[in-house]
């Protein structure tokens, strides 16, 4: 019996892993074509956005963490990335480096904490670690306060490639986010993903498989910590500057929505849900604060309406894996 039915699964997941396939090319292609069309600086925002609810999704989606302190690995890498640049000289390449460990490292530290707890004790523990380092932001005398620290330079990528032209930044910002979400594709659809989606799913049934769940969840963690903190040293070369805005709450609450209105869960879902929000934010600036209450209509649309978010709904309308 068993025999007999392993053909149909076989084949529904390599009709899955198609679709994805395909439209990973159609996304690809859509980006290499679009800032012939678009501002590349608005395309490169929403990229990064788009990395980053990625990392989010990837805590959220696949292991049922909720963080409510993400900004705090997106806006401190952020910061030690653009000071690396501007104050100590570093190549860009280093001072993304610089970043993105630093999102690993306060990953290990802020996991360590609030991996202990589940539910909404976990979600409020990151928030209270966001907000602490916040205030430390705010205080600490080499990220300019309220100032921020600006003019970054974005330098020569390997000695060679001046990233001060938008195209050879836009390249430079297409391949570090398509690298990252080709990993974090990679890592859902690992032996480790599967057994994250298990204890989403079930976690006293993993445990009781033998699997030490607290570890699992901790390496997700970081790795969502880690990506996040790549977005975050991304995000302050193309804007050339990290503000206290990078590590406030209101980002962590951005990203949740990204990743709801896209999809959660999905593979696409968070890149659809950046690209929207980031798009209303900069072609509806001209309603100045109605910018929130239109987000929040759209949010509450996307819960009652579209429960699976965009790339969810599509997903289950055409039947494929998305």
């Amino acid at each position: 019996m068993a025999a007999l039915a392993d053909p149909p699964i076989v084949e529904t997941r390599r009709d899955g892993e198609r679709s994805l396939a395909v439209a990973f090319a159609l996304m690809v292609a859509l980006l290499v074509a679009a800032p012939f069309v678009v501002y590349p600086v608005f395309l490169m925002q929403a990229l990064c956005f788009a990395l980053f609810a990625c990392a989010f999704n990837l805590l959220i989606g696949y292991v049922g963490l909720l963080s409510f302190g993400h900004a705090l690995f997106f806006g401190w890498a952020s910061y030690l990335s653009a000071h690396a640049a501007k104050i100590w000289g570093f190549p860009p390449e280093a001072a993304v480096l610089i970043g993105t460990t630093s999102g690993a490292v306060l990953g290990i530290i802020a996991g360590s904490i609030a991996i202990r707890r589940q539910g909404i004790y976990f979600a409020m523990i990151t928030l209270a670690l966001a907000q602490m380092m916040y205030f430390v932001a705010l205080r600490a005398p080499f990220t300019g306060g309220e100032d921020g620290i600006q003019d970054v330079p974005r330098g020569r990528l390997f000695g060679v490639f001046d990233l001060s032209h938008e195209m050879t930044m836009y390249v430079f910002i297409l391949v570090m986010v398509l690298a990252g979400f080709v990993f974090i594709y990679r890592i859902i659809n690992s032996p480790f993903g599967e057994v994250l989606k298990a204890i989403r799913e079930n976690e006293p049934r993993a445990v009781s498989l033998g699997y030490k769940t607290d570890r699992y969840k901790l390496c997700a963690f970081v790795l969502s910590a880690t990506l996040a903190g790549l977005a975050g040293a991304l995000k302050a070369l193309v804007f050339q500057l990290a503000s206290l805005t990078d590590v406030y709450w209101t980002m962590s609450g951005e990203v949740v929505l990204m990743t709801l209105v896209g999809g959660l869960g999905t593979v696409f879902g968070p890149v659809v849900g950046a690209f929207l929000i980031v798009a209303m934010e900069n072609y509806l600036a001209q309603f100045g604060q109605w910018v929130l209450v239109i987000q929040g209509v759209i949010f509450v649309a996307c819960v009652l309406v579209f429960r699976r978010g965009i790339v969810g709904e599509l997903a289950h309308a055409l039947g494929v894996k998305l």
